[in-house]
This record gives C-alpha cells, structure tokens and sequence, in this order.
C-alpha cells in the first residue's frame, strides 16, 4: 500500500514542482518490490528501472537547452534557457514555464542585441519544455511498466 501511495504521489511530481517525482516512484516500486519479498521483481529490473529515473533527470536540463540550440538560437541562449529553467525551479509550475523563456531571450538579448531573434529563442526554449515534460511523463510511465511487466511474467 506504501508503495502505490509513493508511485501516486511521484506521478503527481512528474510535472509539479519541489516534488521529486521519479525518485518517489523508484522507491515506491522498491518498497512494493520489498513488500512481495522481492519474489517477482529481481535486483536487475530495479538497476533498469534506477537508469531510467535518472536518464529522466537529464531531460529536465538538456530539453529546453538543446530545443533552442536546433531552433537557431545562440549558445548564449541555451545556456541561458537552462539557467532558466533551473532558476525556474524555485517559481513553482509558472517558474518552470517561464524560466526557459525569460532564460533564452535573455541570453539571445546579451549575444546578438536582436529583439526578434531572442523572442525565436524563448518560443524555443518553452517548445522544448513541453517536450521534456513529455519525455518526463513517458520515462515515469516506462518505469511503472517495467516493473509490471516484471511482476506479471
């Protein structure tokens, strides 16, 4: 019961803020796996289910980052859209959208001096958000999966 409460919890983590979603998840499937005496679910397919956590993590800083850079952006305003999304962090959920954004204009702004360019760059930055968000949704749904799978067969 532990466990399913901490995979919930973690879910909700996966796209809130101050929440750490994956690693609540992690160890939600470890505590259910404890639960069941490790019967169904071996050491390998919690290390596999442990890469995929913190593979999960990466999305979070390279997203917006590299979305920006493919965008035509600046290396200014990628790091600049990582910097802002990690300062976002500490805003809560309007934070981690507009972090990326203010973070890439300002970079592009400090690089080039070119309004529209950085406007490009922060349009870029909170594409490649959402598509973090996304892959954050998706490696926590493959880490419930796996551990089904696992438990199942």
């Amino acid at each position: 019961m532990l466990g399913a409460v901490m995979v919930a919890l973690g879910l909700v983590g996966v796209v809130m803020p101050a929440v750490p979603g994956h690693v609540l998840i992690f160890a939600g499937l470890i505590v259910a796996a404890w639960a069941d005496g490790f019967t169904h679910i071996s050491p390998w397919t919690l290390g596999i289910i442990g890469v995929v956590a913190l593979a999960s993590y990466a999305v979070d800083f390279v997203s917006a980052a590299v979305t920006t850079k493919r965008l035509g952006a600046g290396k200014d305003a990628m790091i600049g859209a990582a910097l802002g999304t990690l300062g976002g962090i500490f805003f809560g959920l309007p934070g981690l959208i507009a972090g990326p954004f203010v973070g890439a204009v300002c970079g592009e702004l400090i690089a080039s001096r070119n309004l529209r360019q950085a406007g490009r760059a922060g349009i870029a930055a909170t594409i490649g958000f959402a598509i973090g968000t996304a892959l954050k949704v998706a490696f926590a749904f493959v880490m419930i999966a796996i551990f089904a799978a696992a438990f199942v067969f």
